[in-house]
């Protein structure tokens, strides 16, 4: 199994390359993040490139956080922003290589809204294939983030079917799944053609995997007995530094 270190989590004390360079040396075999904007895109290819990881996906912006907002594609009358901040993922995404972007819908409900997330979501798919881009949608849990406008995997399929676009995929995240819908190693069974990425933490608190209600042993090795070989994202939140919440990685890489 190969993991990759979700740095909107992990290592948030360092500046991005910082933090990319001691993901390398706890042994992930890959990086992710969620807006890396502040930080010059030379400078992070840079870190990528002296490290030897790839960075796998990137967000697009959220929009005005001090507003309440939380992506801005599934928002009726807010297409321009939207569509700005996928061309800002899908720029810095090319400059460091990095093949997903993953399209943030927004606090939204309704056909408005389904129509509107539609129709930016066939923009971007536009926009990322001259690069080669794969864009990802998620579905969040209503519990972390009430009245988003994507909760689950269901959803989710008939977006990627209304869209039909060869280049949009699902960002499963077994966290999110498991408090929405349950049942993980089936819904990845059945999901796997559609899924692009795959993350994870405990539940309910979103720590590391070594402990909380799923067996992530059993679920990893689900995932590689599907033949599914990317690295696959810890984004789960460290109680105190990164580097004390590593065992279950030690495990993994010895095991």
């Amino acid at each position: 199994m190969k993991f990759s270190a979700n740095l909107g989590f992990l290592w948030t004390d360092r500046p991005l390359p910082d933090a990319i360079r001691a993901a390398k040396a706890a042994g992930f075999d890959a990086v992710e993040c969620h807006w890396p904007y502040e930080v010059p895109a030379d400078t992070v290819k840079a870190a990528l490139a002296e490290t030897g990881l790839q960075m796998l996906g990137l967000n697009t912006r959220r929009g005005n956080v001090s507003a309440g907002d939380n992506g801005l594609a599934a928002l009726p009358g807010r297409e321009a922003e939207a569509r700005a901040a996928i061309d800002e993922a899908i720029a810095y995404a090319t400059v460091i290589g990095t093949p997903n972007v993953h399209v943030m819908a927004g606090f939204a409900i309704g056909e408005a809204a389904h129509q509107t997330f539609v129709a930016n979501l066939q923009y971007a798919c536009d926009m990322a294939a001259s690069s080669g881009l794969t864009i990802l949608i998620e579905p969040l849990n209503k519990y972390d983030a009430p009245g988003y406008f994507l909760l689950t995997t269901d959803q989710a399929l008939r977006i990627l079917e209304e869209v039909a676009a060869p280049n949009l995929k699902l960002m499963f995240d077994c966290y999110h799944v498991q408090l929405m819908e349950g049942d993980l190693t089936h819904r990845i069974k059945d999901l796997l053609p559609h899924i692009g990425h795959i993350q994870f933490a405990s539940v309910p608190d979103r720590g590391p995997p070594d402990h909380g209600e799923i067996n992530y042993d059993h679920v990893f090795g689900v995932i590689a007995g599907l033949g599914y070989d990317a690295p696959i994202g810890a984004e789960y939140r460290p109680t105190s530094e990164t580097a004390h919440s590593l065992d279950w990685l030690k495990a993994q890489i010895s095991g």
